[in-house]
């Protein structure tokens, strides 16, 4: 693809051989768009979540996934116990995408090193799916090394993880899209519009939902084990702190360690919480208090995130927030003195029904259409537009998650400043705003 930073690609790609890297499929034998308009791809995680990701990119006909990345070869045991991944199974899949299409197999890379992806010059942008402790190590390297980023949601591990990504992404001029789905929703981005222009009366409270434990954690007795051949633990640890080696501490189960993520409310939250703000346009700032409204955390075992959330949240309008586990996984749910919307993984319901049927009129707020988040992604690489989720909006709506995950922790009021983005007057509380990393991982 040609681009106006097509320089820095080819100096950053100079410490390449030739031979690292493989050819390349031309776009006239897939039939795609001409290579000056085409996005080349290289995929930084390939699991559960990257390989649903990779499927949707691979139906793109302007764009060419030329790399795959991860720390595990190739194995059973993600999501499901039948569920086999891995970089070997990506770059598999992608080869006999291309094959089906027309061209050639052979043409995608599979690394073990996500440093080795971003120094291929050949390659245009990112797509990072890895447990959440990476995100921000990740996205700046990527970042600095000229690639744009589509990076999964959360977009951070921490409230400071996020303010260096937007630090980053921001300084180097890289299009960022944060997998916030949802605000490529047609359905939502209504719901949204029906509380921006008034059409439940003055907004008054907000309940966005998340899903419970979907998985069984280890009990407290749980042992170490040995660490598969083909996956290599030290890297996917990376720069969290060390700790034994468990199957149920990876893959899929990483959400529900504290160490390298924020549980179903940095998992579900991402998306009810990110239509929280949307809806409410506080999407560029953040609640003024937070405080735990009786959540419930595990007493024993290895999974060690809330097993039930709940906190509320008030913002400077005085609009209450409550994010409340219940089974329906994520919806959420805005309260207005003539109505309410509610919208999320249930569909989409109303008070009154007639608010389905609204038309917005030509003075109405519109809110960013997208026409799928994986085109919008390419869209804004090309065009260099901010995309329907940039990155300074992801990180106000995984502050958010982080917010309410402290003040459920430390049980009790938190005032917070979201100009600043510090706690008022809570040294300890503003000590959890960021973490520690392991040598030699920094942002």
């Amino acid at each position: 693809m040609s681009k106006s930073d097509l320089s820095r690609r080819a100096f950053l790609g100079r410490g390449l051989s030739a031979a690292a890297a493989p050819w390349i499929v031309p776009a006239s034998v897939l039939g795609a768009a001409a290579p000056s308009n085409r996005v080349t791809l290289g995929f930084i995680g390939v699991g559960n979540q990257g390989s649903q990701v990779l499927q949707g990119f691979l139906q793109e006909d302007d764009c060419q996934v030329l790399a795959v990345c991860d720390v595990n070869r190739a194995s059973y045991g993600y999501k499901s116990d039948k569920q086999f991944l891995g970089r070997e199974v990506a770059r598999k899949t992608v080869d006999e995408h291309y094959a089906a299409s027309g061209g050639r197999s052979g043409g995608c890379a599979a690394y073990i090193d996500f440093r080795q992806v971003l120094g291929r010059a050949d390659i245009d942008a990112v797509v990072i799916a890895v447990p959440d402790h990476w995100h921000a190590v990740m996205t700046c390297a990527a970042a600095r090394a000229g690639k744009d980023i589509y990076c999964e949601k959360p977009l951070s591990l921490t409230v400071e993880d996020g303010q260096a990504m937007v630090r980053e992404v921001r300084r180097c001029g890289v299009v960022l899209q944060a997998g916030t789905h949802e605000r490529s929703n047609g359905v939502s981005r209504f719901a949204c519009e029906l509380v921006r222009n008034g059409y439940v009366g003055q907004l008054r409270r907000v309940q966005a939902v998340v899903g419970p434990w979907n998985k069984t954690a280890p009990p407290a007795d749980w042992k170490p084990m040995d660490v598969p051949e083909d996956f290599d633990y030290e890297r996917w640890l990376g720069p969290a702190p060390w700790a034994p080696y468990h199957k149920d501490r990876c893959l899929y189960n990483f959400r529900f360690l504290l160490d390298y993520s924020g549980g179903q409310v940095t998992n579900y939250g991402a998306h009810s919480l990110d239509l929280a703000q949307w809806g409410h346009d506080t999407e560029r700032t953040g609640p003024v208090e937070v405080a735990d409204a009786g959540s419930v955390w595990p007493s024993d075992g290895l999974f060690d995130v809330a097993l039930e959330v709940h906190f509320r949240a008030r913002y400077a309008d005085g609009v209450e927030l409550e994010c409340i586990t219940r089974k329906e996984n994520m919806s959420t749910r805005f309260e207005g003195s003539e109505g309410w919307v509610e919208v999320g993984y249930g569909g989409f319901h109303t008070f009154p029904e007639s608010l389905k049927r609204v038309r917005l009129g030509p003075n109405d707020v519109r809110l960013y259409a997208s026409a799928g988040h994986y085109r919008n992604f390419l869209d804004c690489v090309k065009s260099r537009r901010e995309p329907a989720a940039p990155v300074e909006v992801a990180h106000r709506s995984a502050t958010l998650c982080h917010l309410g995950n402290i003040a459920m922790l430390l049980k009790r009021p938190l005032k917070w400043d979201p100009r600043a983005e510090r706690f008022v007057g809570d040294d300890q509380a503003n000590r959890m705003l960021g973490r520690a990393r392991r040598a030699p991982w920094t942002v």
